[in-house]
């Protein structure tokens, strides 16, 4: 059974653990190896735990992924959207959006981007209501698409 929670900063290891597991593939894809989620310190994902909202999938002890969220005004920049490769498919990174979603309930709208041969992450993102808003290219071998999920008014 897999719980999300707050992460801690006891976890900033293991969640690093993770993510670069989860972007090793992301690396291949691109052909670039220093990607930053790939060089990002421990010490970094505990400074994003201590100032953001970090939330991870836990089975068992295990902590099988990880998201970020970082909140300006009424808008919130998710990040590091990761699942342990031996996990994927199963849901985990839907079920860990969606929590962040209801975690920040203030939020009008979530803001993230992925490169453009990342099938698998735009069509999660879509599912879970992201548009494309723009691309931004980086480089000859790597386009960013921006995506955004606004609320509609509530009542």
């Amino acid at each position: 059974m897999t719980v999300i929670e707050w992460a801690e900063p006891e976890d900033a290891g293991e969640i690093l653990t993770v993510q670069r597991a989860a972007y090793v593939s992301e690396a291949q894809l691109y052909g670039d190896p220093f990607i930053p989620p790939l060089v990002e310190s421990a010490g970094q994902v505990r400074k994003a735990i201590e100032t953001g909202v970090v939330l991870v999938a836990r089975e068992g002890e295990r902590i099988v992924g990880a998201v970020r969220g970082q909140t300006s005004g009424t808008t919130c920049r998710v990040g590091r959207l990761v699942v342990a490769p031996d996990a994927q498919g199963r849901g985990v990174g839907g079920t860990l959006l969606t929590a962040l979603h209801d975690e920040i309930a203030a939020a009008v709208a979530f803001d993230l981007f992925t490169g453009h041969l990342s099938e698998g992450n735009l069509r999660l993102y879509r599912r879970h209501g992201y548009r494309e808003i723009r691309r931004e290219r980086m480089s000859d071998h790597l386009t960013l698409v921006h995506m955004r999920r606004e609320l509609q008014e509530r009542p």
